[in-house]
C-alpha cells in the first residue's frame, strides 16, 4: 500500500519520520462507492419556551427538493399517518410469553412489548426537518401538536403499530455476552413513503422490555441529545447511518451512574424517535446460531436478503455466500468513511454492527480532535479496544463472528470460500481509505507515491497534534500560491502542522504532485476538497454544551 519513494531525498525523509510509524498511521487510516456528499445545515427547533412544541447518500438537489416540497403534498394530520407490522409479524414467530418481565427468550425474533409513556410535562426539544418531511412525508406544522408529542414519546400507538422488542445477542469487548436484545427500544412498525422507501420506526428510551436485564428501559437527556445530533450529523457528512426524527424530554427522574464509579445521579428521561431501513444486526444472527435455531436463522437471512439485497437471487444456492461477500465489502467501506471524518464509534460490539452496514447505536462515540490513532471516546474502554485506530481490525473481528453465525447454513465448500472473501477485507479497506484520503488532498489520478504522501502528512499531524478536521479543511481553503509562500494567516491548524521540522519536505512533495495534475486549477481543487472536508463535525464540547443547555430546557443548540 505504501511505496518507498525512489528519490534519495525522500528516502532520507522517510527514515527521519520513521517508516514503522508511518505504517502505524496507515493502519489507523486501516465503501460506499461514491464520494462524500456535501455538508448541509440542519433545521431544528430552537425555541427555549417551556411550552414549545414547535418542535442511501443524497445529492444536494435531492435535499433541496425535499426541503422545498409543497405543503399540500405532506401529511397534515397524524390520523393520516400509519405504519405496518404485518410483514415482520408474518415473517417470524413471535414470543409466546406476554409481559415485559425479564426472561430468556427462545425460538423467536421479536417479543411484543408496549412502550411505557414518559411522565410529563413533555417538551419537544428538536426535530429533523429532513426526516419529518423528506422521509416521513409529514408537514413540520404537525410536530407542533400535542398529538405528535404523544405518539413520539410512547404515550400512544400509531395506526397499524404493534410494538416489538427485538431479540439478539452479541460479542461485547471480544466475549460472547449471551442474550441482549432491545432493552429500552420499541419498534413501532414500517412506514413506506411516497418514494417507495421502507423505513422501520423505533422509539429509544421508551421503557422496559423482556430484554431490559437490570436496566430501567429509559434513556436520559444526555445520551438522547448525543444520539439525535450524531445520527443527523453522520447523514449530512455522507456516512451511511440510522436517522433521528425527534427528541422529546421530560421531567421524569432517572438514576444513572454516568462514570461507572458507583455514584448515582438523578437525570431526566428522554425519548428519541429514530429510523433505519432495518435494525437487524450481526447479533441478530449470532443468537440463533448459538441457540441452535437453524431454521429461524435461515428464515431471518432469507428475509434480510429478499428485503434489502435485491441484486441477490433468492433461488441462488450461493445466496448466503453472496450476502456475506456484500457485507464484508460494505463494512470495509463504512469503516473507511468513519475514519475519513475522524469518527470513533466507541463500542463496536457485534450487537452494534448493522447487517446493512450502516452506523447504528450511538453511545460513547466521539469525533477525534487532535490527530491521534489511539483516541478512545469511551471512558469505560480501559484497554482501548475500540480506539479509533483499531476500528478496522475490530470490524474484521465482527465479520469473523458473522461468518461463524452463517456457518450452519453454508456448505463446507462455501465456508472455505467465505474465508477467502474475508481475507479480501483488508485490501478493500485499504483501497477505499486510500481513495478517500486522496480526495481529501485534492489528488487526481494515481501516482506511485500517493500513499506515502498521505502517510507522511498523518505522521506529521500526529507529531504536532494538529487538528484532524481543520487541517484538511484549511488545506482545502488555501491556494497553491499561499502554500508555496507558507502564508497561513488565521489558519491555526496549518500553523500547527507547519511547526514540524519536515513540513517543508512534505509541502514540496505535495505542491509538485498538484502541479502534475493536468487541466486542474486552484478553484476546481478547492471545490473538490471542500466537498469532502467538512468545516464542522460534532465535537465533544459542542455536544456537551447542547446537553447542558437542554437539561435547563434551552434547546437552542440541539
Amino acid at each position: 500500500y505504501i511505496s518507498a519513494h525512489s528519490a534519495g531525498t525522500f528516502k532520507a525523509t522517510a527514515q527521519s519520520v520513521g517508516m514503522c510509524s508511518i505504517h502505524t498511521v496507515l493502519v489507523f487510516a486501516l465503501v460506499a462507492t461514491t464520494i462524500f456528499t456535501p455538508v448541509y445545515g440542519l433545521e431544528v427547533c430552537q425555541s427555549t419556551d417551556r411550552d414549545c412544541h414547535s418542535h442511501d447518500e443524497k445529492a444536494l438537489d435531492t435535499v433541496k427538493s425535499r426541503w422545498n416540497m409543497s405543503v399540500s403534498n405532506l401529511i397534515q394530520n397524524l390520523d393520516q399517518f400509519s405504519v405496518s407490522c404485518k410483514k415482520l409479524i408474518e415473517a417470524f414467530p413471535i414470543d409466546e410469553v406476554d409481559g415485559d418481565f425479564v426472561r430468556t427468550v427462545k425460538n423467536c425474533i421479536f417479543s411484543k412489548s408496549i412502550p411505557t409513556p414518559l411522565k410529563g410535562p413533555l417538551r419537544l426539544a428538536a426535530v429533523s426537518k429532513d426526516v419529518i418531511e423528506g422521509i416521513l412525508d409529514v408537514d413540520m406544522a404537525v410536530t407542533q401538536s400535542e398529538e405528535f408529542l404523544h405518539y413520539a414519546s410512547g404515550g400512544g400507538l400509531l395506526p397499524g403499530s404493534v410494538p416489538l422488542a427485538h431479540r439478539y445477542g452479541g460479542h461485547q469487548f471480544g466475549y460472547w455476552a449471551g442474550q441482549l436484545g432491545d432493552g429500552r427500544a420499541h419498534s413501532l412498525g414500517q412506514y413506506t413513503n411516497r418514494k417507495g422507501e421502507v423505513w422501520e420506526l423505533q422509539l429509544k428510551g421508551s421503557g422496559k422490555t423482556p430484554y431490559s436485564r437490570s436496566g430501567d428501559g429509559r434513556a436520559v437527556i444526555r445520551s438522547s441529545v448525543r444520539e439525535f445530533l450524531c445520527s443527523e450529523a453522520m447523514h449530512f457528512l455522507g456516512v451511511p447511518t440510522s436517522r433521528a426524527a425527534s427528541l422529546i424530554v421530560s421531567d421524569e427522574p432517572v438514576l444513572r451512574d454516568q462514570f461507572y464509579n458507583g455514584k448515582l445521579k438523578t437525570e431526566r428521561g428522554a425519548v428519541v424517535l429514530r429510523l433505519a431501513k432495518s435494525w437487524f444486526r450481526i447479533g441478530s444472527l449470532e443468537i440463533l446460531a448459538q441457540s441452535g435455531e437453524i431454521d429461524l436463522l435461515r428464515k431471518l437471512l432469507n428475509f434480510v436478503i429478499d428485503e434489502h439485497f435485491s441484486s441477490i437471487n433468492s433461488d441462488d444456492p450461493d445466496k448466503y455466500l453472496m450476502y456475506y461477500s456484500t457485507v464484508v465489502n460494505e463494512t470495509a467501506h463504512l469503516i473507511a468513511q468513519w475514519m475519513s471524518v475522524g469518527f470513533a464509534h466507541g463500542v463496536c460490539n457485534t450487537d452494534n454492527f448493522s447487517l446493512l452496514s450502516i452506523t447504528i447505536d450511538f453511545g460513547p462515540f466521539g469525533f477525534m480532535e487532535s490527530y491521534n490513532p489511539n483516541f478512545v471516546p469511551n471512558t469505560s474502554d480501559d484497554e482501548g479496544r475500540y480506539r479509533i485506530g483499531a476500528q478496522a481490525n475490530v470490524a474484521l473481528f465482527n465479520l469473523e463472528k458473522l461468518l461463524m453465525a452463517l456457518s450452519p447454513v453454508l456448505s463446507k465448500k462455501q465456508q472455505q470460500e467465505a474465508k477467502i472473501i474475508l481475507k479480501g477485507y483488508l485490501y478493500t479497506y485499504q483501497m477505499r481509505i486510500h481513495q478517500l484520503f486522496k480526495s481529501k488532498l485534492g489528488l487526481l489520478g494515481e501516482e506511485e507515491d500517493d500513499g506515502y504522501l498521505i502517510a507522511f502528512l498523518l505522521k506529521m499531524m500526529e507529531d504536532t497534534q494538529s487538528d484532524f478536521t481543520m487541517t484538511f479543511r484549511q488545506l482545502s481553503d488555501v491556494s497553491a500560491q499561499q502554500l508555496h509562500n507558507r502564508n497561513f494567516t488565521q489558519m491555526w491548524a496549518l500553523e500547527d502542522l507547519s511547526s514540524h521540522k519536515l513540513f517543508s519536505d512534505w509541502l514540496s512533495m505535495y505542491l509538485l504532485r498538484l502541479s502534475r495534475q493536468q487541466n486542474d486549477n486552484n478553484l476546481d481543487r478547492q471545490h473538490r476538497m471542500n466537498n469532502v472536508n467538512p468545516r464542522y463535525v460534532l465535537r465533544n464540547w459542542m455536544a456537551e454544551s447542547a446537553i447542558r443547555k437542554a437539561e435547563m430546557n434551552d434547546f437552542s443548540e440541539v
